[in-house]
């Protein structure tokens, strides 16, 4: 590759006087966005040497390259030089716009800075003072609103107290029947009791300790003198108020076999039981899972009790009274003693209203006011009447009794068939007897009522008399 002579070129640049001066450099191969300088002088290298010469001939490639540079640097001199004033000019004018628009731009951003200086004073540290302000005012609300539910809480816990304290109970009167022992107690403090129990209930219960900020029973939990009042106050009374509530129910008796109880200590006892049975429906849990219906269970576990406990007592006298028949009678009115006293409850059941539970979610006037205690426990125990489930399940539980009789033979298995047709008479007379009312009377009125339990007289004497054999 030939280099032309650098005079050549530089005389026709010299000697040019316009702006397209004629040049051998080829500013567009320059000026190309995919130039490679890597490329551009392996392109020179190759073209001044053979690419087998070892080694290579640089001095030709690098001269190439200082001309072109040198080319380069006198045609900027030259345009320079040509356009210096114009160059000049704009430059000036460029730079007094920049400085009016600067000057302008000042003026504004000056401005602005005192706007916002009057903004922050005005706006931003007032609404800062009044943001603490509220802080404040909020703590001090959420105070007063925890210092009154504790207060009120307190008040309750002290009137629990009292209230619990009109539950003492005098010396009993051992010569009455048990449950008319005349016990001097007000039972109506069981459900004035209850009342504040659920208050507190509803103020210390775990939906209300989460729920929101503004719910009055909101952290109490977190305050330590309500932790102690519901561990040594509002725990320790509350099972009182029950334990009371489930021994009224477990004494219920209207008379014995040996002893009747009077009008007025009928009519205390009745309302004893009503209290404890109010107490025991509004003390029953209301926590219940997703699609539960809810059911007051403390009173059924009370009712079934009382009744296992009557079942159990009568069935063990039975079985004794049928292996010594001579204490048949006895037993046999222990029993119906037993039984009138199931009947007796079921009637304070079935006159007792269902009371409104304050503490369940259901929808105004749609309470069931209309219902009765009895039917519940009718429907737990799956029957009619309590007196039939008495004599129903005195049955079954006694046919295996009677079997054990005679299969063991002797004396009391031959008396048992022998006198047969006396038992049956004896258990018929006791199943109607035992299935009225204490009040009710015997003859005539057993008599025109006996119809009313021919499947219980048919059930009990065949439990005995179907067991005996030939």
């Amino acid at each position: 590759m030939s280099i032309p002579p650098p005079t050549t070129t530089t005389a026709a640049a010299a000697g040019a006087d316009d702006n397209d001066d004629p040049s051998y450099i080829d500013y567009e191969t320059f000026l190309d966005p995919a130039f490679s300088a890597s490329s551009f002088a392996n392109s020179l290298v190759l073209a001044t040497n053979n690419p087998n010469d070892v080694p290579l001939d640089l001095s030709t490639p690098l001269s190439r390259v200082l001309f072109d540079i040198q080319e380069i640097d006198s045609h900027i001199d030259i345009l320079t030089t040509r356009s210096a004033v114009p160059l000049l000019a704009h430059t000036k004018a460029q730079t007094d716009a920049s400085g009016r628009i600067i000057a302008e731009v000042d003026t504004q951003i000056k401005a602005l800075n005192d706007s916002y200086k009057q903004l922050e004073k005005e706006v931003i540290q007032k609404h800062a003072e009044a943001e603490e302000v509220r802080q404040v005012a909020a703590r001090l609300w959420e105070t007063l609103r925890l210092g009154r539910a504790v207060g009120r809480c307190l008040q309750l816990g002290r009137q629990l107290e009292m209230q619990h304290s009109e539950l003492s109970t005098a010396a009993p009167n051992t010569t009455a029947p048990r449950g008319l022992r005349g016990e001097n107690e007000d039972h109506r403090a069981l459900v004035r009791a209850t009342h504040t129990l659920l208050s507190l209930r509803e103020l210390l219960s775990p939906t209300a300790t989460a729920a929101t900020p503004s719910s009055e029973g909101y952290n109490l939990s977190r305050v330590t003198t309500i932790r102690t009042l519901r561990d040594t106050v509002i725990g320790p009374i509350e099972r009182s108020v029950r334990d009371t509530s489930e021994r009224i129910i477990r004494e219920f008796s209207i008379g014995s076999a040996t002893a009747t109880a009077t009008f007025s200590q009928a009519e205390e006892t009745r309302a004893r039981t009503v209290s404890a049975l109010t107490t025991l429906y509004l003390l029953s849990p209301t926590g219940l899972a997703k699609g539960e219906r809810w059911a007051p269970t403390l009173i059924l576990q009370a009712l079934e009790s009382y009744l296992r406990s009557a079942l159990q007592s009568s069935v063990a006298g039975l079985a004794r009274a049928l292996a010594a028949l001579p204490s048949l009678e006895r037993t046999l009115a222990e029993v119906e003693a037993r039984c009138q006293n199931v009947v007796a409850l079921e009637a304070v059941l079935e006159g007792l209203r269902v009371p409104v539970h304050p503490l369940l979610a259901v929808e105004k006037g749609s309470e069931k006011a209309t219902g009765n205690m009895l039917q519940p426990l009718l429907a737990y125990l799956e029957t009619g009447s309590l007196a039939s489930y008495f004599w129903r399940s005195i049955a079954g539980s006694l046919a295996g009794r009677v079997q054990e009789i005679v299969n063991k033979g002797g004396v009391s298995a031959r008396t048992l068939r022998t006198r047969r047709q006396s038992v049956s008479e004896k258990i018929r007379a006791s199943v109607v007897r035992g299935s009225q009312l204490p009040s009710s009377g015997a003859g005539a009125k057993a008599e025109a009522t006996a119809g009313q339990w021919e499947r219980e007289v048919a059930v009990m004497v065949g439990s005995v008399i179907n067991n005996i054999g030939r």
